[in-house]
């Protein structure tokens, strides 16, 4: 019975007079809701009544009139102020003219407008009067009755005034509007109840946080803080805190406090802090502030270990300088670029036929940089749909378009953060994605789809192409800007055929590659000189070749020779051998007469044959082309136009 009891809001309705009367014919149809008491009591001993209540401190008080108005400033718990309708005007001020010609209403503050004007409007000939305390009201029935005032309507106090004067008199409430100030007064409790609750919940979220969080009122006093900041601050009494100033509790604070929304690095006790400073409430500074505190050493070590952890798992630079096979001169020369270039933080870009082993070596710069310990992360940028691009590369919020992540996703430019972004093929970009890379080259921050607020990042940039970009420029396709942002350090690299000397030597690297796959063919090629031997009697036949295809072609070719070899016969008196007439019978194309620009505009017609082709699949639907074979508009209009 007792839970049950302290679980309902406890109301106290404070009245002398009528109006406890009417409380106390109420109250009963209240004692399932609430613990209602009637307090006969008013004005001063009220309120001290109110106050020094402990355990049975009300929730909510209703009073009446200038009682009311009395204890709302003086008493620390909410004050339902019973308010007369219009209604209860109206059937007092009826009354009041049947028991006499002349009738004042007489109410608490000023009368309301809407009174004044509905007696205006019907012609009731009424005085109206106010009061503001009970000398008032004492003062104000004297001067009535001295004005030949036959009827006085209004609250108890003047009521009672009004007959102890020898006139008549209207008691003003009725039962409607004080069923109406309890029903407030129990709304008003239950929320309070919810903040209260809500209040403890947030408390226990904030005992519970890694963080030092403080907030604090707009005069600077605290209203709440939690464990971790007592302890970092050195407050022997958290709870005497509460309610003092900050500054007064923590003097070491002052300078050190950001003066504005935002963040800042300060120490404090000789440990270093991010310190965020935001608004407690929705109206802003006003309403209050609360500031947080993150040890950097924390904040380091997390993104050091987050970011980290992530480029061990997904974005890693596999090959090292050591991995670009040849030692020709147009080779060494981009070994020793490559060095250089590692120990700068300029963008770089790589050029380089289709084949030639670009992303080789941005992941070989990228493991003699700085950046060595944190993501490598690549991206083809002629390989996804425009639409599809950009949200891979610059990240979303949730919502910012149909089927996008809960929560949203960081893009890989995020990913890369500390460490270097390879944007393979940057000439296909389209031209619509290439401002907003700019912006994150020049400002090293970017902007996820469906987001307006930047996030920072610390990246180095290598890009890589096989076309011409200063065409590109020309031509409208690539912007001028852009190109000269990212063309500020470059490395060519040469095709297969200037470096024939390097052909053997990588086609022995391939071979050894696929025989570490390959039991069977481990078995026949068991080292660097058997598989140098193996091949060397096809080096004047691939050096013969203009490798279009450049490395990968000679890998695709090398691949082919590993599957054939395990089948080959071979005996004791016979070794394993490879003749040129091996090689026609698995790579015929490498005898074909052809002239390398005969290969480039075959090359250019197969790509031009393929889009018409899809073209026409499409009923000419060219951004239905585009989204299928994974091109711009740019790059099909070029494919469309190609001679041949």
């Amino acid at each position: 019975m007792q839970t049950e009891t302290a679980s309902r809001p406890r109301i106290w309705a404070v009245g002398i007079s009528r109006l406890r009367a009417l409380f106390i014919d109420i109250a009963g149809a209240y004692a399932d809701r609430a613990e209602l008491d009637v307090v006969p009591l008013g004005y001063e001993d009220a309120a001290n009544s109110i106050e020094s209540a402990r355990d049975e401190r009300p929730d909510v008080v209703v009073a009446g009139g200038s009682n009311g108005a009395y204890l709302k400033g003086r008493v620390s718990v909410p004050v339902v102020v019973i308010s007369p309708t219009g209604f209860d005007v109206m059937h007092a001020l009826t009354k009041a003219r049947r028991e006499g010609a002349s009738v004042a209403l007489v109410t608490h503050g000023d009368t309301p407008a809407e009174i004044r004007r509905f007696l205006a409007a019907y012609g009731i000939d009424v005085i109206c009067e106010s009061y503001r305390s009970a000398q008032d009201a004492e003062s104000l029935v004297l001067d009535l009755r001295d004005r030949g005032v036959d009827v006085v309507v209004g609250p108890g106090l003047v009521a009672d005034l009004a007959a102890d004067a020898g006139m008549s008199s209207v008691f003003l409430y009725s039962r409607t509007s004080v069923v109406a100030a309890f029903e407030t007064a129990l709304e008003v409790a239950q929320a309070m109840r919810h903040e209260v609750a809500r209040r403890n919940r947030l408390d226990n979220l904030l005992q519970h946080l890694r963080d030092g969080v403080v907030a604090v009122d707009a005069g600077g006093r605290i209203e709440a803080i939690n464990r971790r900041l007592v302890a970092a601050l050195g407050i022997a009494d958290a709870s005497r805190a509460v309610g003092r100033a900050l500054l007064d509790v923590a003097p070491e604070l002052d300078g050190v406090l950001p003066a504005a929304d935002g963040d800042v690095f300060g120490a404090v006790r000789g440990v270093s802090y991010a310190i965020h400073r935001g608004p407690l409430a929705s109206e802003g500074a006003a309403g209050g502030t609360i500031f947080t505190f993150q040890e950097s050493r924390a904040v380091e070590r997390l993104d050091r270990t987050l970011r980290s952890r992530q480029g061990a798992q997904e974005f890693v630079a596999r090959y090292r300088l050591e991995d670009v096979v040849g030692e020709s001169e147009p080779i060494e020369r981009v070994r020793a670029l490559v060095r250089r270039y590692a120990k700068s933080d300029a963008t770089v870009l790589i050029l380089g036929e289709s084949g030639t082993g670009k992303e080789m070596v941005a992941q070989s710069m990228h493991r003699l940089s700085r950046r060595k310990d944190f993501p490598f992360v690549a991206m083809n940028c002629g390989a996804f749909p425009e639409a599809l691009l950009e949200s891979e590369l610059f990240g979303y919020e949730e919502g910012a378009f149909t089927g996008a992540r809960k929560g949203g996703k960081a893009g890989l430019i995020e990913a890369a953060h500390r460490g270097t972004l390879f944007l393979d093929e940057i000439g296909e970009m389209p031209p619509s994605l290439q401002s907003r890379l700019l912006r994150v080259l020049q400002e090293r921050e970017v902007i996820r789809l469906g987001s307006t607020e930047p996030t920072r990042v610390d990246i180095r940039v290598i890009a890589a192409t096989h076309r011409t970009l200063a065409e590109g420029v020309a031509d409208g396709s690539f912007r001028a800007d852009l190109f000269y942002r990212i063309n500020i350090l470059s490395v060519a690299l040469p095709p297969l055929r200037a470096r024939s000397t390097d052909i053997l030597p990588l086609a022995t690297e391939l071979l050894l590659q696929a025989a570490r796959r390959d039991k069977a063919l481990a078995l026949r090629v068991p080292g660097r000189d058997a598989a140098a031997r193996l091949l060397a009697p096809l080096e004047q036949g691939l050096r013969r070749y203009p490798w279009p295809g450049n490395v990968r072609e000679l890998q695709n070719i090398v691949e082919r020779i590993a599957v054939e070899i395990p089948e080959m016969d071979v005996d004791g008196e016979h070794p394993l051998t490879l003749t040129p007439d091996d090689l026609q019978a698995i790579a015929p194309e490498v005898f074909e007469t052809r002239s390398e620009a005969n290969l480039r505009d075959l090359s250019r017609s197969v790509e031009a044959d393929q889009v018409r082709a899809t073209l026409a699949a499409f009923g000419g639907d060219r951004d239905a082309v585009c989204k299928a074979l994974g091109i711009s508009k740019t790059t099909l209009w070029r494919r469309l136009n190609a001679k041949h």
